[in-house]
């Protein structure tokens, strides 16, 4: 079984001035590749909407189709067309906005964040969901039930081997949710954008973390040090591991 990294979307972001990516992982399960978000897609370098001509140019975005989950997949060697599965942890255009480039697979999230990215209810939400990443009506498989634990969390389990969880995180979004993936004897969490960029939980002030990431940063911040056998992950990460 492996588990491979790579970034999705790099960013030049003007505060913190610092360099950050959208950071995606592939799974080889018993159903084939799974993909974990997708970063930029090839419509935001290609014909990218208003809504992301506009992040593009807040968050320093670059034109660089070259890093779309599918033009590394191709990469590696893997046909496109294996990637039957999505996991995400939320619809952000900058986490979703590969969707469109694998339009056969099925999207796995919570039901929350499927619900809210259709009615959307704040200024926030509005914006920062583009039906462009959707326009290819997805294959949505939703959640909501909590039937397992993970370690302390609730979690739900998805329907791959080796196991993989959903994580509920509400907070950055109504159905916000880290993925918990079984790796050997150990684990990977992504934490999404519950967490700090590139886990680095000294960077921006706990309050400023609250408001941005949600009520879990501090949870998972204790957590982390507790567990140290986990490899911990941040949605917005750029080095490569």
């Amino acid at each position: 079984m492996a588990i491979r990294f790579f970034n999705c979307a790099t960013m030049f972001p003007r505060f913190p001035n610092w360099k950050v990516g959208n950071f995606t992982i592939l799974v080889e399960t018993d159903q084939g590749p799974v993909l974990v978000d997708t970063g930029l897609g090839l419509h935001d370098h290609e014909s990218p909407t208003r809504r992301v001509r506009m992040f593009r140019s807040i968050f320093g975005i670059p034109y660089a189709p070259e890093e779309t989950a599918i033009r590394q997949v191709e990469d590696m060697g893997i046909a496109p067309r294996s990637v039957k599965h999505i996991v995400m942890t939320h619809l952000h255009f900058d986490h979703a906005g590969g969707l469109p480039d694998f339009p056969w697979a099925k999207v796995h999230l919570h039901q929350k964040e499927f619900a809210v990215m259709l009615e959307p209810k704040t200024w926030l939400e509005r914006y920062a969901y583009d039906k462009a990443d959707f326009a290819h009506e997805p294959i949505w498989v939703t959640y909501q039930d909590c039937t397992e634990k993970w370690f302390e969390f609730d979690a739900i389990p998805l329907p791959f081997k080796p196991r993989i969880f959903l994580i509920p995180l509400f907070g950055h979004t109504s159905g916000h949710c880290g993925v918990a993936i079984e790796d050997g004897e150990g684990w990977v969490f992504q934490a999404g954008d519950a967490i700090p960029a590139n886990a680095d939980f000294d960077v921006t002030p706990m309050w400023l973390n609250r408001i941005v990431l949600g009520k879990h940063t501090q949870r998972i911040q204790k957590f982390a040090k507790e567990h140290p056998e986990i490899q911990f992950l941040a949605g917005h990460t750029y080095q490569k591991i």
